[in-house]
C-alpha cells in the first residue's frame, strides 16, 4: 500500500487528564520553528470537545500541554457543545485554523435532514494563530448550512482564497476575497457507487501543491460505514478540474487502534506535513487516538502520475 503506518502508532492516545481521557483524535498538523505541532480534538469527562496541543521534534514523539489551548466560547450560541476537528493552513505568515462549532438547534426548529436523535447544529468557524497557543476568533464563515470538513488552500488561486467544504454527501469548492464571505460554491466530488467511497466523502488534510497539481487526501465511507483515506489530484490553476482520483483506498481500518474506539473502523486523515521529502500524514483512528502514516515524495508523485494516465 502507498501509505505506510508508523510502527510507533498510535502517536497520541488518551491521557489521564479529565478533559482528554476518553479520546484524542482528528488533529490539525503544521510545522513551525522546526517542530511539528498537532492541534487535536479531545473528549473527556463531559460531553464537550476541546482542542489540545502536542509538539514534536521528530513528528513521532510528542510533548503535550496539561490544559486545552482552545475551548468553546460559553457566550457563543454556536459553540455551546464545544469545538471539533481542526485543520490548519499557513497563509501570509499566519496559521488559519478551521474548526467545527457544535450546538443544537433551538426547540421547535425544523430538524436537519441528516440529524439523528437530537437536532445537532454544526457551523464552520475560522481562527488565526501564530503560535497555536493563542487564537483570534474570526467567526462563522459558512453560516447557512450544517457543514464540516473544511480545508483552506495555502495560497490564493486566481486572486481569491479557496476552500473545500462538505455539503452532505459531497465535497464542494468555494471562493473568497477576505476569508470570511464565501461565494461561487460548486460541487467538486461525489461518492462513487460501487467504490470504497460510495456512501459519503469529505476533505481530510488541507491540500498541498506538487509539480503535478493540488493533492487532497480525503476520507470516504463505504456501505459498511468504514472510514478510509484516498487521494484526489486537482489542476494547479483550476482546482475544480479533477485530474485523477484513487480507485482504491490508501488506508483501510485494519489495526486494533483503527477498529476499536468511540466509533469503530475509522481512518480519518486530517493533517499533513512535508519533511525531508517525506509526507507525514496524521489521521484519527476509531475516534479515539491519532496515528501516523508516511509516504516518500517520489512514491507519491509516481502514484499521482499513474492516476493521470
Amino acid at each position: 500500500m502507498l501509505l505506510e503506518r508508523h510502527p510507533a502508532n498510535p502517536v497520541l492516545a488518551p491521557s489521564r487528564l479529565w478533559w482528554e481521557y476518553r479520546a484524542v483524535f482528528n488533529c490539525a498538523a503544521a510545522e513551525k520553528d522546526g517542530r511539528i505541532h498537532l492541534l487535536y480534538r479531545a473528549i473527556g469527562d463531559d460531553p464537550l470537545s476541546r482542542l489540545g496541543l502536542a509538539v514534536s521534534e521528530d513528528g513521532v514523539s510528542f510533548e503535550r500541554f496539561d490544559l486545552p489551548v482552545f475551548e468553546g466560547d460559553p457566550e457563543c450560541p454556536w459553540e455551546r457543545l464545544g469545538v471539533e476537528d481542526p485543520r490548519s493552513t499557513p497563509l501570509d505568515g499566519t496559521f488559519y485554523v478551521t474548526y467545527v462549532a457544535a450546538s443544537v438547534y433551538p426547540a421547535g426548529h425544523p430538524r436537519p435532514a441528516f440529524s439523528f436523535g437530537a437536532p445537532w447544529r454544526t457551523r464552520v468557524c475560522l481562527a488565526a494563530t501564530e503560535d497555536f497557543r493563542s487564537f483570534r476568533r474570526m467567526g462563522v464563515i459558512l453560516p447557512d448550512s450544517d457543514n464540516k470538513d473544511v480545508v483552506l488552500f495555502p495560497e490564493k488561486i486566481g486572486g481569491r482564497y479557496c476552500l473545500m467544504h462538505r455539503e452532505y454527501p459531497d465535497i464542494w469548492l468555494a471562493f473568497s476575497e477576505d476569508l470570511i464571505h464565501w461565494t461561487d460554491h460548486r460541487r467538486l466530488l461525489s461518492p462513487r457507487p460501487g467504490f470504497w467511497d460510495c456512501n459519503r466523502i469529505g476533505a481530510g488534510a488541507p491540500p498541498f501543491k506538487t509539480d503535478l497539481g493540488w493533492v487532497e487526501i480525503y476520507h470516504g465511507v463505504d456501505e459498511d460505514r468504514r472510514y478510509m483515506a484516498g487521494i484526489v489530484l486537482l489542476d494547479a490553476r483550476d482546482p475544480s478540474r479533477v485530474l485523477g482520483r484513487s480507485p482504491e483506498p490508501l488506508l483501510v481500518p485494519e489495526e486494533p487502534y483503527e477498529r476499536d474506539g468511540l466509533v469503530p473502523d475509522v481512518c480519518f486523515p486530517s493533517g499533513v506535513v512535508e519533511r525531508d521529502d517525506v509526507f507525514y500524514i496524521y489521521y484519527g483512528a476509531a475516534d479515539r487516538c491519532v496515528a501516523l502514516a508516511t509516504v516518500s515524495k517520489s512514491d507519491l508523485l509516481d502514484y499521482l502520475a499513474r492516476l493521470m494516465g
